[in-house]
């Protein structure tokens, strides 16, 4: 049956190429990717929404008010148990980091899960009050539609990735009603190296997305009222940039300190327990950590300056200024405490929304002090969003996403030259400290990251070593007579074979030229024995080695081929140069299709 669906499939796609042209088929696909990528996006913020507006307001429950205390660990539970049970993994990566892994090591291949469970999990955590966003999820789900459609009807791994990128572009674009920002980030992220072509696509999906998820859900994200930005704030923005450069390196420190602190907690329910209470307490503090928090940005940019510490139980101390500016900067470093908890103890969402949310509190908290102490009168609802474009393009090492993000869905782009200084500014400070961003970094620490800057390394990473392992050499065992095993070691056409003993444990290697010069000239050779003729290899290759070690090794030791082993030193065959270079060839043209 599956044969013959194959065979069939194969069909269509034979037509098909008939009748049309790969990339006018490629643009036809990423339209259809659109329109799913931004139904995707339309449910998620719905059911996300509609969860938040029960718990918040439909339910009405006198004690109802005691149960937000542990609303973010029932969210938090139930994406966990959704995960074990109905996707049946143990662990479930969130974030942007998966995607890439999926790009640089799986062929782009995300698993078809995807489309729909990111929806569920992240629909869950952050309608219960987890503190993260919305936008990598719905990006995971868009890439994933594009990988399956491209694998489903047979595509290249250069189209899959295109549609991938086309999936994440919808994503963004149908989650902000930006359809620009979702092409800059596809481009900036996933796609670092492109051709003109490539917009054609990505265009039309984000397009498509971002009028499909408006058809849905018509709310706009945030409403900016400005008349501009004067050169005198010039100064102040620098000065902004600055501040959230190092506050971007300290959300990057904590991030990876966090998440060590979770993984020393072994079971998963023991996460939840931990985490859920840790953020339903900072929640009841700091109301402005439940879900994204966007809420109190739109609240801020309409003016109402109290949004912050109102609904908290220190709201009636509103009156004073100075506990107004206290409180928010608590909160800013509170929410990004608040994120990494809900990540670590196993809810689903990233770090998009968060670090929109924390850069605009350091805009707004920084141009507020600076009305208040009297040095000069800045527009505080262009601090916000330039704190945004800022706090985003630094922490994802994404300043053009970050600036024309903020632009599309504010209005703002009569701020531009702003947004530029700071996202810039800020971006360079981070980049100082941090060579890759949250979401790459343990990729690259791993060599697995696609990465332009070194493609020898990069095409290297790309390959494991024991795809790459030749098993076609003779093997010996140190008992073996040699002249019974003659007619094997000829018919194998090699210049060498490996020599065992009885657990499989690797004694070394005989060559060929002296085992025949044996057979000729060796008056006992009926009796000669593969241990008389057995010399230690020159060197062996750990099958878990990287390619790069293992050319260096054969430089070293100036071999074409070694002999590799387990950990416990069991014989598992020969890597030769040949089969790496090959191989290195073959990944190489892959990588250099993907880019054009």
């Amino acid at each position: 049956m599956y044969i013959r669906f194959v065979n069939y499939l194969d069909k269509i796609n034979q037509y098909r190429k008939s009748k049309i042209s790969n990339r006018n088929f490629l643009v036809i696909l990423a339209v259809i990717v659109g329109v799913l990528a931004g139904l995707a996006a339309a449910a998620l913020k719905s059911l996300t929404h509609h969860i938040e507006e029960f718990l918040q307001s439909d339910w009405h429950w006198k004690y109802k008010y005691y149960l937000y205390f542990i609303f973010p660990m029932i969210g938090i539970f139930l994406t966990v148990l959704y995960i074990k049970y109905f996707i049946r993994k143990s662990k479930f990566e969130t974030g942007l980091t998966p995607l890439l892994y999926a790009i640089s090591k799986k062929s782009s291949r995300v698993e078809a899960h995807n489309i729909y469970s990111q929806i569920i999990t992240a629909a869950v955590t952050v309608g219960f009050g987890g503190s993260t966003g919305l936008e990598a999820p719905i990006v995971t789900s868009g890439s994933a539609i594009g990988s399956n459609l491209g694998r489903f009807l047979g595509l290249s791994y250069r189209e899959i990735t295109m549609l991938v990128a086309c999936g994440a572009a919808a994503g963004i674009a149908g989650a902000f009603n930006s359809p620009v920002a979702g092409i800059v980030f596809a481009i900036e992220i996933l796609l670092p190296e492109f051709t003109i072509p490539a917009f054609i696509p990505l265009l039309l999906s984000a397009a498509t997305a971002a009028v499909v998820a408006r058809i849905f859900y018509t709310q706009q994200l945030f409403f900016l009222v400005t008349e501009g930005w004067q050169i005198n704030a010039l100064f102040y923005y620098v000065l902004l940039a600055g501040l959230i450069g190092l506050f971007s390196i300290y959300f990057t420190k904590a991030n990876y300190a966090v998440k060590g602190l979770f993984y020393k907690i072994k079971h998963p329910y023991t996460k939840v327990v931990v985490g859920g209470l840790m953020l339903g307490f900072l929640v009841f503090l700091f109301p402005t950590l439940y879900g994204e928090g966007y809420i109190t940005m739109k609240n801020l940019l309409r003016g109402d300056y109290l949004a912050v510490i109102n609904n908290s139980i220190f709201q009636d101390y509103n009156t004073i200024p100075a506990l107004v500016v206290l409180f928010t900067v608590v909160t800013i470093f509170m929410k990004s405490i608040a994120t990494l908890i809900t990540l670590g103890a196993g809810g689903n969402g990233g770090t998009f929304a968060p670090s929109l949310i924390m850069g605009g509190l350091i805009g707004f908290i920084f141009a507020y002090t600076v009305n208040l102490s009297g040095i000069a009168q800045l527009n505080v609802s262009n601090f916000i969003v330039a704190g945004m474009a800022a706090a985003l393009g630094s922490i994802m090492h994404a300043p053009l996403t970050g600036i024309f993000l903020i632009a599309e869905i504010t209005g703002g782009y009569i701020l531009m030259v702003p947004l530029m200084i700071t996202t810039a500014i800020s971006y360079a400070i981070n980049r100082s400290s941090q060579k890759h961003s949250i979401y790459t970094k343990v990729l690259a620490d791993k060599g697995e990251l696609l990465s332009h800057e070194d493609k020898d390394t990069t095409v290297l990473n790309q390959m494991k070593l024991k795809y790459l392992i030749e098993k076609t050499y003779p093997q010996l065992n140190m008992n073996d007579l040699i002249s019974l095993k003659m007619n094997e070691i000829v018919q194998s056409h090699k210049n060498i074979c490996a020599v065992t003993d009885d657990l499989d444990d690797f004694k070394g290697i005989i060559y060929m030229e002296e085992l025949f010069s044996e057979m000729v000239n060796n008056p006992d050779k009926e009796t000669l024995l593969a241990t008389d003729l057995v010399q230690p290899a020159p060197i062996t290759i750990l099958e878990n080695e990287d390619l790069k070690t293992v050319l260096k090794k054969m430089e070293q030791e100036n071999a074409w081929l070694l002999p590799v082993v387990d950990e416990a030193n069991r014989y598992r065959g020969f890597v030769s140069k040949t089969a790496i270079f090959n191989k290195y060839r073959a990944l190489l043209m892959r990588q250099n299709d993907y880019m054009g």
